[in-house]
Formats: structure tokens, C-alpha cells, sequence
């Protein structure tokens, strides 16, 4: 049995892919996994790195307005479709799983131009373009969000890695602080923006750093991979260590008591499956799906929500540093957090695609 799953671009498309390879191998080792992206995703660093076979096509960015760009979409999305039929061909596959991005959308029509049975995974509440596409063309469709969009969906959650899923905050924070430089009696905040990083995340966290030191709160700040600043916090106690990336994100959640950060749907999934409380600040810009996902949990009990344009030094001081202060009060929003979070969607949907497969 050959399964080509498609989802590139951010980690927000290709760890939910990923999450599901490995689901796949847990459930049948015999399962042979193609996973298609773009050059330009950091699918070419990341699924090499999980050890699993990766084939580029041509990325097609569909415009959002009219613009002269749009009359070279169809040639360009036509030899991306071409080049991803012929590996569809080659690794004959029995089925393709989708999860949105620019890959998705060849992927899909190539699927459907080869008679390939589509499942497509849609992990936001307001989906893509593409994903739209792909639910029109296949009666597999399963959401990470309640009361999706998409038409037929069944709410299923996101795949995550085991390492998150099986992840005990508790147990594990000692090592975890200690992995990071950190100490183990001090209240902790994780700061970091998605794959990628956020610059006015960063600007606020670092700005509000002396006033959270002399408060006793340690900082994990991880600032994303393409984000520098001007200057570093000084050396000192409690910590604040700064990253650019990090691969353990595991130990992250575990190390940290709440975080600051973005509400895409792979981080609202990991964190409430982990029962970590957050400040969630939306991307200003986009269809608004992060603020849809970050209601939800700020409803619910397990976070804060602020506008980009509200998050400032003085707004973390006066929201975030009070829950820091406070232990029973992190305790009920973690437990607030969890009751949201679910932890079996990998193996869930791998047990769907291997039916549908066969």
C-alpha cells in the first residue's frame, strides 16, 4: 500500500502530514509514504528529517485579487499537476491525503485526473482555497476544528506528534527547564511566534523582559529562524534565554507554566493537548481563522486573547505576569486548556485513510 500526502509550506500543513506518517507506520509498517511539497516550504528541511521520502513540484500561489500574475496560473498549475501525476504514477498510489498550501492544489486535481482516492484534512475553521477545492472532489473530509466550514466534514482534530501527545508537563518540567539553562523553582513564560516567528511578539515580550525579572519570571523567548534584534537582555537572574528555533518543542511546553504566542491551528492543537495556558495574539492579517481559534479556548477557560495592535510590554505586565503570580490560577487554565485539546486525531485519521486505501 503507497499513501502521498501533500501539505507544504509552513509547519501548520506539514507536521499535521508528518503526525500522520507516523500514525500510518505505527498502525502498518508495511505502508509505503510519498510526501509532496515545494522548494520553497520548509517541508525540504523537515520531512527529510523525519525520515521520510520527499518529492518537489512547482509551487503555484493562487492570487487573491486580479492581478496581472493570475493569467500565468493556469500554465504554471497545469505543469504542476502534470509533475505530480507522474508521481502519483510512479509510486503508484492507492490514496492522497491533502492538508492545504500551495502543493495541495495540483496534488488534488492530479489525484482526481488518476481516479486516486482524496482525503482532505482542513485544520482551520475558515478553510483555504484549496482545501475547498479538495472537498468538492472527495466525500474524505475531516476537520481539526468544530462546526468547520467545509461541507461534509467530520471533526476529528489535528494530528500531532507523539511526542506532544504523550507529552507529561508535570513529570517532565524539571528536565525540561534544566535543558534549557532555566531553573526549576521559578515561574516560566515560552514566547514564540509559530515556525517562523513573530516580530511584534518579540518586540513586546523583550521590551517588557526587566519588569518581569524583577518580578521573579524566567523567559524562554524563541524568537523564529529569519528574526534578529537589536539588543539581547543582559546576562542575569532569573533567565532570559533566547533561541531561534527550537526543535524540542516538547520540552518547551513542558518547561513553561504559560505562553505568548500566535493562534495558528497546529499551536492552539499542541497546546491544548498539553494543557499549557497562552496569551494568544491572532495574525493581523489573513482570513481571521487565528482569532476563530483563539476564541474558542480564551471562551473556554484556557487562555488570554489580545488584538496584534493591543499587544504592547505594558498589556503583558498587566494580563500575563497576574497568572504567572499566581499557581492556582495556572492549574485551573491548564486544566481549562486540556478539556479542549484532543490527543487521538493521528491515529484516527490513519485508520480512515488505511480503510479508504485498501
Amino acid at each position: 500500500m503507497r499513501v502521498v500526502l501533500a501539505g507544504g509550506g509552513t509547519a501548520g500543513h506539514i507536521e499535521p502530514a508528518l503526525a500522520l506518517a507516523d500514525a500510518l507506520r505505527h498502525l502498518d509498517r508495511s505502508v509505503g509514504i510519498t510526501c509532496v511539497g515545494t522548494e520553497r516550504g520548509l517541508e525540504t528541511r523537515l520531512v527529510p528529517a523525519r525520515g521520510y521520502e520527499l518529492e518537489l513540484v512547482p509551487a503555484v500561489p493562487l492570487p487573491r485579487a486580479i492581478t496581472p500574475s493570475l493569467l500565468t496560473v493556469p500554465g504554471r498549475l497545469a505543469g504542476a499537476i502534470n509533475a505530480t501525476v507522474g508521481i502519483l504514477d510512479r509510486v503508484k498510489a492507492d490514496v492522497l491525503v491533502g492538508f492545504g498550501g500551495y502543493v495541495a492544489t495540483p496534488a488534488y486535481l492530479a489525484a482526481k485526473r488518476r481516479g486516486v482516492p482524496i482525503v482532505v484534512h482542513e485544520a482551520n475553521p475558515r478553510p483555504g482555497l484549496a482545501n475547498r477545492l479538495g472537498a468538492r472532489l472527495t466525500d474524505h473530509v475531516y476537520s481539526g476544528f468544530p462546526d468547520g466550514a467545509l461541507p461534509k466534514a467530520e471533526y476529528i482534530g489535528t494530528p500531532l506528534r507523539r511526542e506532544i501527545v504523550t507529552l507529561d508537563r508535570l513529570s517532565t518540567g524539571d528536565k525540561a527547564r534544566s535543558w534549557f539553562g532555566l531553573e526549576n523553582d521559578r515561574p516560566t513564560l515560552l514566547v514564540f511566534g509559530g515556525s517562523q516567528g513573530a516580530r511584534s511578539i518579540n518586540d513586546a515580550a523583550l521590551a517588557a523582559a526587566p519588569v518581569l525579572r524583577r518580578a521573579g519570571v524566567q523567559v524562554l523567548h524563541v524568537l523564529g529562524p529569519k528574526n534578529t534584534v537589536e539588543h539581547e537582555p543582559p546576562p542575569g537572574d532569573p533567565q532570559y534565554v533566547l533561541l531561534p528555533y527550537v526543535d524540542r518543542m516538547d520540552l518547551a511546553y513542558a518547561a513553561a507554566d504559560v505562553a505568548l504566542c500566535r493562534s495558528g491551528a497546529l499551536t492552539c492543537a499542541e497546546l491544548t493537548a498539553v494543557g499549557l495556558p497562552a496569551a494568544y495574539v491572532p495574525l493581523p492579517y489573513g482570513n481571521g481563522e487565528q482569532r476563530v481559534n483563539a476564541e474558542r479556548i480564551a471562551a473556554g477557560g484556557g487562555g488570554l486573547l489580545v488584538d496584534d495592535a493591543d499587544l504592547s510590554p505594558e498589556w503583558i505586565i498587566h494580563n500575563v505576569l497576574p497568572i504567572l503570580q499566581d499557581p492556582e490560577r495556572v492549574a485551573v487554565m491548564s486544566e481549562a486548556a486540556s478539556r479542549l485539546g484532543r490527543k487521538d486525531a493521528d491515529i484516527m485519521l490513519a485508520r480512515k485513510v488505511l480503510e479508504i486505501a485498501r
